[in-house]
């Protein structure tokens, strides 16, 4: 059993790859997917007798830092992860895709469609994620007696919202499945109050994507809480293991069935489980650790603020000190750029002083890497340089 690269390309070309996913599916060799035009996968140090019996894909990690890994879901995985979607959403539909296919979010729209027998409508990206694209995307797809599901992420959300075609639209589906970063609360209401189903989804390669809705588990997924409110996720959607990465997957992968995550978070009275970050993106400020998630939610709920993104950045005094990059919306960029002072002014009595940002910058458009995830790396560097 040997591993093949898998070209997957942009726009309606995407269904190309259907026929070798199914088969990869069914115990056919297993593909790894990747983009058209980037580099494939180097998969020649891999040994075919050390794959896991079953494997079916082995798709990259898109995390905000660090570097990509590649997990290994076997078919066992992915169809319990399709199955499980399916029973939460009410039963396999019609897809709409709007993210590379290569990346899980993606891969999993084909995957699904693959199983209801249905083909995925796609939207044409080639100039962009658009408001104007999406409602033409949505116009031009199939009418059919199945539910309809797409698959965004925040900022796609955030930008059909503000467009009052697209807003529509969106209520056209059975369910929005919104993942791949954090979304902001206000976000959810807004769109509640345009009649969209919305649905938050936590999950990542190494669990056949989102396996978290709206901060339940899906059914045969377990959520367990490490001492220091590690998230470790349970059940058949847990990878095989991390490609030529025996150390990683020892570390990641305590046991069968097991994902050690890098994320910290807290279940509340109801079961629902709240993600407040990656462990290495807490930020230590004067001896005292901050959830930039905490941050980011009190700055993009101002008025006039679209999204926000905190991270921690050097500090001589403070060891760290919480920055910010965010986005205003369209009708407040015409007043003057709003400087730190009056940024911590609108904050206190939201957040405590000690997770008041100390540097802002405002941007066009946040830097992200894979399926809309910040780029915490590229905003470290944007913000490195602004002081207080």
């Amino acid at each position: 059993m040997r591993i093949e690269p898998l070209a997957v390309p942009s726009g309606a070309a995407a269904l190309d790859v259907l026929p070798r996913l199914a088969q990869a599916l069914d115990g056919g060799s297993p593909v790894a997917p990747y983009a058209v035009g980037s580099p494939p996968p180097d998969l020649s140090g891999t040994e075919p007798g050390g794959l896991p019996d079953g494997l079916a894909v082995v798709v990259g990690t898109s995390g905000s830092t660090g570097t990509p890994k590649r997990a290994m879901l076997t078919a066992t995985n992915l169809r319990s992860s399709l199955e499980a979607t399916a029973g939460r959403l009410g039963g396999h539909g019609q897809w709409l895709l709007t993210v590379p296919g290569h990346h899980v979010a993606g891969l999993q729209v084909l995957l699904r469609s693959l199983v209801a027998g249905t083909t995925p409508h796609v939207m044409d990206l080639a100039g962009g994620f658009t408001p104007q694209g999406w409602s033409a995307a949505v116009d031009a797809m199939p009418s059919t007696d199945r539910p309809a599901y797409v698959s965004v992420v925040p900022t796609q959300l955030i930008r059909l919202l503000a467009d009052a075609g697209a807003s529509g639209r969106l209520a056209r589906f059975a369910a929005v499945l919104v993942g791949g970063a954090a979304t902001h609360p206000d976000l959810l209401a807004r769109a509640a109050d345009a009649g969209v189903t919305a649905v938050t989804t936590y999950g990542m390669s190494e669990t056949a994507g989102g396996c978290v809705y709206s901060g339940r588990p899906l059914d045969g997924v377990g959520v367990h809480l490490g001492p220091d409110h590690r998230i470790h996720l349970t059940g058949a959607v847990v990878a095989a293991g991390y490609l030529g990465e025996p150390a990683l997957t020892a570390a990641a992968f305590p046991e069968p069935g097991v994902f050690r995550t890098d994320d910290v978070g807290h279940v509340d009275e109801q079961g629902l489980l709240h993600v407040h970050g990656r462990v290495d993106d807490l930020v230590t400020t004067g001896g005292l650790k901050v959830a930039p998630r905490a941050v980011e939610e009190a700055v993009a709920g101002l008025v006039g603020i679209r999204e926000a993104v905190a991270v921690g950045v050097p500090d001589p005094e403070w060891g760290e000190s919480l920055a910010v990059l965010l986005v205003r919306e369209p009708s407040a960029t015409t007043r003057p750029p709003l400087d730190v002072g009056e940024l911590r002014e609108r904050l206190r009595g939201i957040l405590p002083d000690h997770a008041l940002p100390r540097a802002v910058r405002e941007v066009d458009a946040i830097p992200t890497r894979g399926p809309g995830k910040p780029d915490r790396a590229a905003i470290r560097a944007l913000l490195a340089a602004v002081g207080e």
